[in-house]
């Protein structure tokens, strides 16, 4: 019955829109609660609706929020059961009736912010993530952990033909959100920027972006391979912070301070998930800084002491994913060779594990999900 209503659909919104054969069923990862099991089984393909494509998902990177999303970590609403994903990297293989700005058989990426109302005063100023209506890829509209996927066309985000689709998979959000970062950041070339969590999945692509805009950049993180992977990046200065007890909170605000002329960085961006280093970054950044929030661990709080902070004036921003235009402008950066996305490419079956491997904070770079298998 399913089957055939779904045929019906699928012929309605589609004719003479695609020349690909599109199947009814596909694999995908579901979870029907939060928490709940990863289930990598047969669902159905959707179908586009007028405003939207479907992509024949190739590649998709994983990242924090996914894991978020599936634990129900933060305090808006998930639909349920839902499919997870947001750096999804495909082929165009159909598309609604309204749609003009993609032809068949182009190359699309997903991201976080899946579509907008586009006509509130956040959308009208560029702010589209922060519109009351945003429609979220892998959270409230389903996502790329699937080997088909619908997108809205006008947010979707246009890859060129002849590119890696693996390599350009994490800079659809991870690349986009770092770089939005820097420019909330607002530095001037040959500043310094410091990136708390500078080998993860976003630090490292943070890493790229700040030297690619003329900063010098401090990274901090720690475990094995990540200094490494940070000076592959361009990185100037590593602070490996598992090399200082918990008692030396102070010698590393020293060390960091020392390391950017004795004053501390012009900038933080705050890409790891952790309340202390967040907090921290408020103690090191030099006076008339920026601290820039980016990482969502959950219900954590950053905290500056009052008098310090009238004192340095600093400046704590908050930063969410980038517009249509910060996306082309991340993308123009990774096309030019000036960005690349360190990442291991594994099954989708394999999310499961991936996750399991976030929690622990083993991560180096970022995973990226090969969805034909």
């Amino acid at each position: 019955m399913f089957a055939s209503t779904f045929k019906r659909q699928a012929v309605n919104a589609v004719r003479f829109q695609s020349t690909f054969t599109i199947p009814t069923k596909q694999m995908g990862v579901i979870f029907e609660t939060h928490g709940g099991p990863l289930e990598y089984k047969e669902i159905p393909v959707p179908v586009p609706k007028p405003t939207e494509i479907l992509i024949n998902v190739k590649y998709s990177g994983v990242c924090h929020t996914d894991l978020h999303a599936w634990k129900g970590d933060w305090p808006l609403a998930a639909k349920l059961p839902l499919v997870g994903g947001h750096e999804g990297a495909g082929v165009v293989v159909a598309k609604g009736s309204s749609v003009t700005n993609f032809e068949i058989g182009d190359l699309a990426g997903i991201k976080w912010l899946n579509g907008s109302c586009m006509s509130c005063e956040f959308c009208e100023q560029g702010d589209e993530a922060n519109c009351e209506k945003a429609d979220l890829s892998g959270y409230t509209h389903d996502g790329s952990f699937q080997q088909y996927a619908t997108a809205d066309a006008i947010q979707a985000a246009k890859i060129p033909k002849g590119t890696d689709l693996a390599e350009v998979s994490p800079i659809l959000c991870a690349g986009v959100t770092v770089y939005k970062a820097l420019k909330t950041a607002d530095l001037r070339a040959g500043q310094w920027v410091a990136i708390s969590g500078a080998a993860g999945g976003l630090g490292s692509l943070a890493v790229q972006y700040a030297k690619a805009m003329g900063l010098r950049v401090l990274g901090i993180d720690g475990g094995k391979g990540k200094k490494e992977l940070f000076e592959s990046c361009g990185g100037d200065v590593f602070i490996d912070f598992t090399k200082y007890p918990r008692g030396e909170v102070a010698q590393m605000n020293a060390d960091i301070k020392a390391a950017t002329n004795g004053l501390g960085p012009h900038g933080v961006i705050n890409v790891s998930v952790s309340e202390a280093a967040i907090s921290q970054s408020c103690e090191y950044v030099r006076s008339t800084g920026k601290v820039v929030l980016v990482g969502l661990p959950a219900g954590a709080v950053c905290k500056s002491e009052v008098f310090q902070h009238v004192v340095k004036s600093l400046q704590i921003k908050g930063s969410y994913v980038g517009n249509r235009a910060d996306t082309r402008e991340a993308l123009e950066f990774f096309n030019d060779g000036k960005v690349r996305s360190p990442n291991k490419v594994v099954g989708l079956s394999k999310l499961a594990e991936i996750y399991s491997l976030m929690e622990q904070g083993k991560i180096l770079g970022r995973y990226v999900v090969d969805t034909s298998c």
